[in-house]
């Protein structure tokens, strides 16, 4: 599957971009500035972006990185999660929620997922909390059915072994914080959430990525903002922080030189290049997260006129949904496969929205998942497409998108 935002399919009837960067002159001159200096990393844009996210995010820290993935990796590091450790988190997400606990040699425990938002449902963490924390032998439903790790280290008991809970903002719709705060308070687990996808979201009127103890927003090209690749972390963690920057940075601890590394670290760092794309970006968001919000009214109103296609949908407590990606479901007798592949014949890209992580073949393999261990995910996953978004997206080109999927439904 080609997820790159760039990808064009053409015909001779339409060539439209599955997504495109918002970007304008001021963004090139920020770029070309830096250029006319001898400082590409490590200067004054990095610790510029990263002060414009801490006021933002009304948190203390903010730490630029190189990747949403590289960002989560640094947080599991921060939060003391290691071989072995049990993390709470869901299979209806990008791969690298869970990689970056498998960097770690930690063990993903799946819960599965709210069928209206595809948020990790809250019921089911606090109950897979209970019972691990708990150490019942109940606990032992919510692992994997192999492991070698697991086997390994059957003599640490579960609630010693709990470390973390990993929630996802899913297509730019916060995951239920409240509750999952009141669960990680009750329990003492530290919260890391993946708002890679939810830059500018709000929960209750509050800053989406700003509601665990460290959140991480992503810059892909077909995000919200974009620094061509890279990330941002904030957190109030003063120890985590200092951490976190000692690592991205291959270890270097304060009042290291360079050839001395305090930590085993990465190379993780963000450029001054990209940090000057992203200050600019940010300098923009109302005006980027409005044009997303522009194109996603367009295909609200075309789409609540065709049957068959179900619109994403708000939660109660999302008080602003910051559009990443046009994601719609259909019934599932309909080939929603199929459907794609017509779309791109007729020159519309789409794109399956997400494949469930526990059936990725790497993850068959490690831990033994079958089909039917997470229905909701594996159901979303079957029925979910993404259409072509992007702020620069024309009302013109939403209309012909629209209009050929009606052509096609009626179809099938």
């Amino acid at each position: 599957m080609n997820t790159n935002p760039q990808t064009t399919i053409k015909n001779q009837k339409y060539t439209i971009p599955m997504s495109s960067p918002d970007l304008t002159n001021a963004e090139r001159e920020a770029v070309a500035a830096v250029l006319r200096t001898p400082n590409l990393s490590m200067g004054s844009e990095i610790q510029a972006f990263e002060a414009v996210f801490c006021q933002f995010s009304g948190r203390k820290h903010a730490i630029g990185v190189s990747s949403g993935t590289a960002g989560l990796h640094l947080c599991v590091r921060a939060a003391g999660i290691g071989p072995g450790d049990l993390v709470i988190t869901t299979p209806f997400s990008f791969v690298a929620s869970t990689n970056v606990l498998l960097f770690e040699h930690a063990i993903p425990v799946f819960v599965d997922v709210d069928p209206v938002t595809g948020n990790i449902d809250p019921i089911q963490v606090r109950q897979s909390v209970k019972d691990l924390m708990e150490n019942k032998s109940a606990g032992k439903r919510w692992l994997p059915r192999h492991n070698a790790e697991e086997r390994s280290l059957l003599s640490r008991p579960f609630n010693a072994r709990l470390k973390a809970l990993l929630p996802v903002d899913v297509f730019g719709q916060p995951a239920d914080m409240d509750a999952i705060r009141d669960i990680s308070g009750e329990y003492g687990l530290p919260v890391i959430e993946d708002s890679c996808e939810a830059l500018g979201a709000e929960y209750k009127g509050r800053n989406a990525g700003a509601l665990g103890d460290y959140g991480v927003y992503a810059f892909y090209p077909n995000k919200q903002i974009t620094t061509g690749e890279g990330a941002m972390i904030v957190t109030d963690d003063d120890q985590g922080a200092l951490l976190m920057q000692a690592l991205r940075n291959q270890g270097r601890a304060p009042g290291d030189t360079w050839l001395q590394h305090t930590y085993l670290g990465y190379n993780y760092r963000l450029d001054e290049m990209s940090a000057a794309l992203g200050r600019i970006q940010m300098d923009r968001l109302e005006e980027l997260l409005g044009r997303r919000e522009r194109v996603a009214a367009w295909y609200n109103e075309r789409l609540d006129e065709i049957p068959g296609v179900e619109r994403l949908q708000m939660a109660p407590q999302t008080t602003r949904m910051s559009w990443f990606v046009y994601v719609v479901r259909f019934p599932g007798e309909v080939d929603r496969d199929r459907l794609a592949a017509e779309l791109g014949k007729r020159g519309i890209p789409a794109r399956p929205y997400f494949l469930p992580i526990h059936l990725q073949p790497y993850m068959v393999e490690k831990f033994g998942y079958q089909a039917g261990d997470f229905p909701v995910t594996e159901d979303l996953g079957k029925r979910s497409l993404a259409l072509p978004f992007s702020g620069v997206m024309t009302e013109d080109q939403v209309e012909i998108v629209c209009r050929e999927l009606a052509d096609l439904l009626s179809m099938f």
